[in-house]
């Protein structure tokens, strides 16, 4: 297998991997209290940690010592972990990715002449993996819905993108509905140029004009904070206007996998 990070493959490297250990479930966080008196422990469910994605590499033989350290000195380069989280993909998993960066340094060890092996471990400190190319659903009119989720496994926090005309007031509202989670646009101001855009995975809003610069903080137009999430496959929405203008709303999945 090969894999791709930080936009550059493995294999444009001029290095061989394998993936001898496939961690599917990253490490729990187990949430537990002891009650006095009794045995064991009372269990409070758990949380995903981080995800630890072990690779083994190879740099076939090279013609002389010179060449082995430039290709060392290029590997160290692309890994630099000073860059933060990069993109990670993996060819065994091509249409999901991670945002990962080294856990660990790099040691190499040499086992014929001008060849090495080394080790590497990434750290995702976000334990999904999301979709390449996501679901990207369209709402046009007020009223229920249906939209479906073609990939991942997990519910996932998606980004809604919504276009109209509102004016601060009493009894002026748009709300989004999904899945029974009701987020509520009250005493904003949004002109036909401009988009609302609610990222449910950062817990925040923004207004921003056509060309994608943001205007003004959005968190004070949402009623009660609360972010809907879309669970894998079937969806319900639903779009309700009072006294407002509602013209589009877009909701980008950010599908992602356990």
């Amino acid at each position: 297998m090969g894999f791709s990070f930080d936009g550059t493959s493995s294999r444009s490297m001029g290095i061989a991997t394998r993936m001898a250990t496939e961690n599917r479930v990253p490490e729990l966080n187990n949430r537990t209290i002891e009650i006095a008196g009794c045995d064991g422990l009372l269990d409070l469910g758990a949380s995903l940690s981080e995800r630890i994605i072990p690779v083994s590499c190879f740099i076939p033989p090279k013609r002389t010592a010179a060449e082995l350290l430039e290709c060392k000195d290029n590997i160290v380069s692309w890994l630099n972990p000073d860059k933060g989280l990069c993109e990670l993909t993996l060819d065994t998993e091509p249409e999901r990715v991670y945002y990962a960066r080294l856990q660990s340094g790099v040691t190499f060890e040499r086992v014929v002449r001008f060849s090495a092996t080394f080790d590497l471990t990434f750290f995702c400190p976000d334990p999904y993996g999301y979709a390449v190319e996501d679901d990207v659903f369209t709402i046009t009119e007020t009223g229920s819905q249906t939209v479906t989720r073609s990939k991942g496994n997990a519910e996932s926090k998606p980004v809604y993108r919504l276009k109209g005309v509102l004016t601060s007031g009493t009894g002026r509202y748009i709300t989004i509905t999904t899945n029974g989670e009701e987020l509520k646009i009250v005493n904003a101001a949004l002109t036909a140029s401009e988009v609302l855009v609610v990222d449910a995975d950062k817990m925040t809003a923004w207004v921003e004009d056509s060309g994608g610069n943001t205007l003004r903080n959005a968190l004070p137009y949402i009623d009660e904070i609360n972010f809907p999430t879309l669970n894998a496959g079937s969806n319900t929405v639903s779009v309700a206007v009072s006294n407002a203008t509602f013209t589009e709303l877009e909701i980008q999945a950010k599908s992602r996998w356990r």
